[in-house]
């Protein structure tokens, strides 16, 4: 059977389902003819980004904390749960602690738990972190047997990985057949920018409105920018395949792209004029590069991330230009220490 065959007819449960991964996999998975069923309190998803004529969509605007929102939406008896609700992110972890470790922690806890008593989950995804299990000295590109680090640099990182040990647990202990899906700087149609969002859609965001776009370093920094339609499809794969049960794959795009060109494309693609400033690296920021291993996600899964930045990159911008005004009405950059610009 073709793994997408699979999820017809299914019941699919997606927390964090409004938000930028999210709601993008929602639309995947309503094509595909599942029953889908989305938990999302919109601190940082969005409602719009969700069809609103679909008749096989059940959306519970609720928190993973709350029993009787968790029992909302495991009365309607979901097979598969991807779970991608979270505080996000590092920054955010850092100015608020106590709330990372609340929906983190405690929200995928409770996730874990209700799908045991439930007792009826043929997979639980769990959306990881690549900065948050692969130690800032370890040999790139990183791959899924290095062994985790305990020293980590933000709170977001500590629950992350909390998140993935959790799942060992009941996996191991009750059998929930739990996968890790450890993202890589997703980006894409469907990410709408604030204080405390990701790096492209932040620039593209500043460089419509024609203000220089930030650079906290000196812009040779790298990440593994993963397109999100290729992030939809790795967690659709790890949902289906046998052996991805009890296994972590690395759902990147296996490049390096520097900040800087990055931030120089974008000027240029938008056609801004303000340029680039750069700022102090943020304390917490201890990998300056970063580039993952996918070739166990080929193996295992058949993963085939798109090679084609620039086309995707294009795309995205495209996608706020279609969207501009409700961007706009919806992004968020409030005062405080983290605001890069205001």
């Amino acid at each position: 059977m073709d793994y997408r065959e699979y999820y017809r007819g299914k019941k699919v449960l997606v927390t964090g389902g409004a938000g930028a991964v999210g709601s993008n996999l929602v639309r995947k998975l309503l094509d595909l003819g599942s029953f889908v069923i989305v938990i999302d309190n919109l601190s940082s998803g969005h409602s719009w980004l969700l069809p609103d004529d679909a008749s096989n969509l059940l959306f519970v605007q609720g928190y993973i904390t709350d029993d009787i929102d968790l029992k909302r939406v495991f009365s309607e008896e979901p097979e598969i749960v991807f779970h991608l609700a979270a505080f996000f992110a590092n920054q955010n972890s850092v100015d608020y602690p106590e709330c990372d470790l609340k929906t983190n922690g405690l929200g995928t806890l409770k996730l874990f738990e209700y799908s045991k008593i439930y007792g009826k989950i043929e997979r639980f995804v769990y959306a990881s972190s690549g900065c948050s299990i692969y130690p800032s000295d370890a040999p790139m590109p990183y791959k899924e047997d290095l062994p985790p680090t305990t020293w980590l640099s933000s709170p977001y990182q500590i629950t992350k990985m909390l998140g993935e040990l959790y799942g060992n647990y009941y996996l191991k202990m009750y059998g929930i057949p739990f996968a890790k899906a450890r993202f890589f700087n997703s980006f894409g149609p469907g990410e709408v920018p604030g204080q405390y969002r990701n790096v492209i859609p932040n620039f593209i965001y500043w460089a419509m409105l024609g203000k220089p776009l930030p650079i906290t370093g000196t812009g040779e920094e790298t990440r593994d920018f993963t397109y999100v339609g290729d992030i939809v499809d790795g967690l659709l794969r790890m949902g289906y395949v046998r052996e991805a049960v009890g296994e972590a794959f690395n759902l990147a795009a296996g490049r390096e792209v520097k900040i800087k060109y990055l931030a120089e494309r974008v000027n240029e693609l938008t056609g801004n004029n303000a340029g680039i400033i750069f700022k102090e690296r943020r304390k917490w920021d201890t990998k300056p590069t970063m580039l993952a291993s996918n070739e166990k996600a080929k193996s295992v899964l058949g993963f085939s991330p798109d090679p084609d930045f620039d086309g995707r990159l294009i795309e995205t911008i495209e996608w706020f230009r279609n969207n501009w005004d409700k961007i706009r009405a919806s992004a968020e950059f409030g005062p405080g220490v983290s605001s890069a610009v205001r």
